[in-house]
């Protein structure tokens, strides 16, 4: 099976025109008139608030421009130090399964991850990857997909090095937990890192969602 393109955006990607990109793009994957692709961006500061968000979650709405989207999920922050991944795929030939496509994103951040010896783990009952940091449990990435006419799309965000502080406007995701970086607890500063061990993690994840396997975390 043919490898989606692989797509490394320079600079900050405004987001209206990420998402504008992306509908185009999955209309076309629909219509068989181009390839999937794995984009990988870094946006300007924003707020995102998926199908499930709800007001109260939105604590502090001017600090950032709000986007509604129509990915699953609540409130998100995007900002730079923060990779953000789109996977637009055709989950119609690579198996119409939703909630292991989702696993398997949440595995691909687990596997790049402990290529920098940084050991990520999901909880029961949430979407996400988790680490333990001195101080507890923290969020390290979230997931929010959407799939049209069975083509995903938005994805996964990575934080690398963000300003933390920027997620005190919003209760990430709608959950209690914190949120920490890979810089934050010593880890890699750089997107190139991540980018790599991305790449290096991806047709094995690719693969195993493909064919039903189980990666395990």
């Amino acid at each position: 099976m043919i490898l989606p393109e692989w797509r490394v955006e320079p600079g900050l990607t405004d987001y209206a025109a990420a998402v504008a990109a992306m509908e185009a793009r999955v209309a076309a994957i629909h219509a068989g008139t181009a390839g999937e692709l794995i984009w990988l961006v870094e946006h300007p500061p924003l707020y995102t608030a998926g199908t499930s968000a709800v007001p109260a979650d939105l604590l502090r709405p001017h600090d950032f421009p709000v986007f509604a989207t129509g990915r699953g999920g609540k409130h998100t922050y995007h900002g730079p130090g923060q990779r953000v991944v789109y996977v637009l795929l055709d989950l119609g030939r690579r198996g119409r399964d939703i909630r292991r496509f989702v696993a398997a994103l949440e595995n691909w951040v687990i596997a790049a991850l402990a290529v920098h010896g940084v050991a990520g783990r999901v909880i029961a009952g949430k979407v996400g990857v988790w680490t333990d940091t001195p101080a507890g449990t923290a969020k390290i990435a979230a997931i929010g997909v959407r799939v049209r006419r069975w083509v995903s799309y938005h994805g996964l965000a990575i934080n690398i090095d963000p300003d933390l502080t920027h997620f005190g406007g919003i209760v990430p995701c709608g959950l209690p937990e914190p949120v920490t970086s890979l810089a934050a607890i010593g880890g890699t500063s750089r997107l190139a890192d991540i980018d790599a061990a991305l790449a290096e993690t991806f047709a094995t994840m690719l693969a195993d969602f493909t064919t039903g396997r189980d990666q395990g975390t």
